[in-house]
């Protein structure tokens, strides 16, 4: 009689911890997306480069960049000036079950605050524990005609 109700009630601890977990790891993620974002804010090029993988693949207009180096080669003219040219914030952010890859996207804005593009991310977790960007893109809004 009682071991249906012990049955149930370790049902329910791991379904309830492993959603939590997935919680927290979803949080875990969206603030490494904020982190990366403000970097740009901030204009802090090194803090940028420690959020990007070293096999990260960034697509440029339809165009990779593989690898760090050369992902950092193309982004470091975006934080030249003293102002940022654009920001970006993450509206989403999913990670797997297991808690060692993610997904974030969201609205990327100019200067003015009006949003140009949304950005799609993937991440990875690292052995440390730290969510690394391992493929990036993004495409222009639409300012369609309703």
């Amino acid at each position: 009689m009682f071991r249906p109700l012990i049955l149930a009630l370790l049902f329910f601890v791991t379904t309830t911890w492993a959603m939590q977990a997935s919680a927290d790891t979803a949080a875990d993620l969206r603030a490494a997306e904020t982190g990366f974002a403000k970097t740009m804010a901030d204009r802090d090029f090194e803090a940028f480069a420690a959020y990007v993988a070293d096999d990260a693949v960034f697509i440029n207009g339809g165009k990779p960049l593989r690898g760090k180096a050369a992902i950092l080669a193309h982004w470091k003219k975006f934080f030249e000036k003293p102002e940022a040219p654009f920001s970006w914030k993450p509206e989403l952010a999913e990670p797997t079950s297991t808690g060692d890859l993610g997904y974030t996207e969201g609205p990327v804005s100019g200067p003015d605050g009006k949003a140009f593009a949304t950005f799609y991310s993937t991440w990875r977790r690292d052995a440390a524990g730290q969510w690394k960007v391992v493929f990036d893109n993004g495409y222009p809004t639409c300012v369609c005609e309703k």
